[in-house]
């Protein structure tokens, strides 16, 4: 019996609009109740989809296994973890955790406790204040979680930037590269824009990201007079609250979709030869910019609607060639310190015998020449 994800719009407001079914289109009651009482804590439902996929999997896996979430405990746990890791292409540490925090909650969900048994893992950590100061605070945590690599922010060049910029023709076009690279929105977030978020008199943008929170962006005066042109001279005349709609096609008028947004990239990449140039790229280097311009860290983190500082973090790593120019700038000033003319000068002026104290001896800095 096999186990499929439908979405429903149909279903109350209330209730989840993703659905987990078998092939008799009975519902998979212990998951669906799960996603129910999701939408009622107000998860957007772009979190909602993921949840619904990681459950998906479980379920499928129980099928496979006739387990059920009844005999779960932490012996069967590690067995779902070498399940996955056995699957080829095998799924990332970041996906293999998430999917293992969902059933946590999952069984906390219906059992009110921990997932039962002997923990094989467990390991010590140490916390600190978030802002970075203090004491740091041993603790332990038995839950398994996998390994991730660190991540590393890679921007796109200014080469790479106008290549795929120059691309673009319509004024909604590079209204949305413009603020995913100047602003640094996600894609989501571009696509929730509404046309009541946008005040040209005040110049900035209403944003509601990530867990609904709420944030205003500065607009830069190229991006305003492109929004100002796309407005007046190119968006259809529709009752679409959307900031972002199509403009040709059966469509038109309606909001922009997230395929809609993919195909557009896709598009561009191809067409300019830069296969980097994605919508979380160009968010990259917007946060990469800010901080080689010296923007202050809690300031970038209003700016990016990150939740947590260590996040803003990722962005402050020096490039190879930031690190030579700076040695080269260090180079030339500690040269600069230390000239000829000084040193000779130095040298030639008699030894003071007036006081009594011991003379201290000046060392001439490297990279300096006396006479």
């Amino acid at each position: 019996m096999r186990v499929r994800l439908l979405m429903h719009h149909s279903l109350p407001a209330s209730a989840s609009p993703y659905r987990l079914v078998d092939d008799c289109g009975r519902e998979v009651t212990w998951v669906n109740q799960f996603l129910d009482a999701q939408k009622l804590r107000q998860l957007s439902l772009r979190s909602l989809r993921v949840y619904a996929y990681d459950l998906l999997h479980v379920a499928r896996w129980f099928k496979n296994t006739r387990h059920s979430l009844g005999r779960l405990n932490q012996s069967l746990l590690l067995e779902y973890v070498r399940y996955q890791l056995e699957q080829q292409p095998s799924p990332t540490a970041q996906t293999i955790n998430h999917r293992l925090c969902v059933v946590r909650c999952l069984y906390r969900f219906h059992y009110g406790q921990e997932i039962p048994g002997k923990p094989h893992f467990p390991r010590r950590y140490t916390t600190r204040s978030p802002l970075g100061y203090g004491r740091r605070h041993p603790k332990i945590t038995t839950h398994l979680r996998l390994r991730q690599p660190r991540r590393v922010i890679v921007p796109l060049s200014a080469d790479q930037v106008a290549c795929f910029w120059k691309g673009f023709r319509t004024f909604r076009d590079l209204a949305i590269v413009a603020v995913m690279l100047l602003d640094g929105l996600r894609s989501c977030e571009v696509l929730q824009l509404q046309l009541q978020d946008l005040s040209f008199s005040e110049a900035r943008l209403h944003v509601l990201g990530k867990g609904r929170k709420q944030r205003f962006v500065p607009l830069p005066a190229d991006t305003l007079q492109v929004l100002e042109n796309y407005l007046h001279l190119e968006r259809p005349l529709t009752n679409s609250p959307a900031l972002f709609v199509s403009l040709k096609g059966r469509h038109r008028g309606h909001p922009m979709t997230a395929a809609g947004l993919r195909s557009l990239f896709r598009h561009h990449r191809l067409r300019s030869r830069v296969p980097q140039a994605n919508p979380h790229r160009l968010r990259h280097t917007f946060g990469s910019d800010m901080v080689r311009a010296g923007m202050s860290l809690p300031a970038l983190m209003q700016l990016m609607g990150h939740a947590d500082i260590q996040t803003t973090m990722l962005y402050v790593q020096i490039a190879p060639e930031d690190v030579w120019r700076e040695y080269a700038r260090a180079v030339a000033q500690r040269v600069r310190l230390s000239t000829p003319d000084t040193m000779s000068r130095s040298h030639r002026s008699p030894p003071s015998t007036s006081s009594s104290k011991p003379r201290s001896r000046s060392w001439p800095l490297p990279f300096s020449r006396g006479p």
